[in-house]
């Protein structure tokens, strides 16, 4: 009877350390993917304010594409998310439409779009978040920045795609209204700009992939990519931006921010 008792004992203890062990290791895994992915940030900050302009190129299954040209505004903010603002330029039937975005670090972010035909600001609700914009594939949640205390994340490896070294990191959005359960990054070891990011939707099925490319660094420091393709797999649909002409220190301020100004915005 002692010997069973013990068998039991020692079995227990096994287990215990067993699970100890395995919380242990989930917790350094969510600890390492937020390390990478504040660092991320980290390293992006300080560039105050920039423009460039955009050319969106949205492309149908059988390849047909149309073309958009607009122009992006974005002020960073100490306390807060970035401020941005882009503006549609060509062709007439979207000429003048804008679309205004406080991104707030844990908050759901406010959004606001301009219909010039309307003369007025439509909000956009915190439900229609993972809504088409402008009739592309990227959400309208996919505009704003991606501050590093709107997710939970999980390190789940280290991968080599063309002799360049990414750490892969699983991420899950806390607003319960994100059109996404869990992105999956992959982040350049070196540089930490992000290189993929798989998109999974409300069924944890993936749903598109986002790639950035193109990259030029300015002001001996930040690293802005050429362009960001982004593929449906679900439509077979895919838009591309691709950005060109970036400026920074322009002096822009929150007060060219607003709702009034967005009405403004030419």
């Amino acid at each position: 009877m002692n010997s069973l008792k013990q068998k039991l004992t020692l079995t227990s203890a096994i287990v215990a350390l067993t699970f100890s062990s395995l919380s242990l290791q989930a917790e350094t895994l969510e600890a390492k993917g937020l390390a990478i992915a504040t660092k991320a940030q980290d390293l992006d900050k300080g560039w105050g304010d920039s423009s460039s302009s955009m050319q969106m190129i949205l492309r149908k299954k059988k390849g047909q594409e149309r073309t958009r040209e607009m122009r992006n505004q974005t002020v960073e903010m100490a306390e807060d998310g970035d401020r941005s603002i882009i503006i549609f330029d060509d062709p007439a039937d979207v000429k003048g439409t804008a679309m205004l975005t406080h991104t707030h670090k844990v908050d759901s972010d406010d959004q606001w779009l301009f219909l010039p035909d309307l003369k007025r600001v439509k909000r956009i609700s915190s439900s229609n978040k993972s809504g088409a914009f402008m009739g592309s594939e990227f959400a309208y949640e996919d505009m704003g920045s991606q501050e590093v205390e709107k997710y939970t994340y999980n390190f789940l490896r280290d991968e080599n795609i063309d002799d360049r070294d990414y750490f892969v990191v699983e991420r899950f959005p806390i607003d319960k209204k994100s059109g996404y359960t869990k992105q999956i990054s992959w982040i350049d070891h070196q540089t930490y700009r992000l290189h993929k990011v798989e998109f999974y939707d409300r069924k944890s099925e993936l749903l598109k992939t986002l790639e950035a490319s193109e990259y030029t660094l300015y002001l001996e420091k930040y690293w802005r990519p050429g362009r960001m393709d982004m593929q449906n797999h679900l439509s077979g649909k895919s838009t591309s931006l691709v950005f060109s002409s970036y400026e920074f220190g322009e002096g822009l301020t929150e007060d060219d921010f607003t709702k009034a100004t967005l009405k403004k915005a030419k």
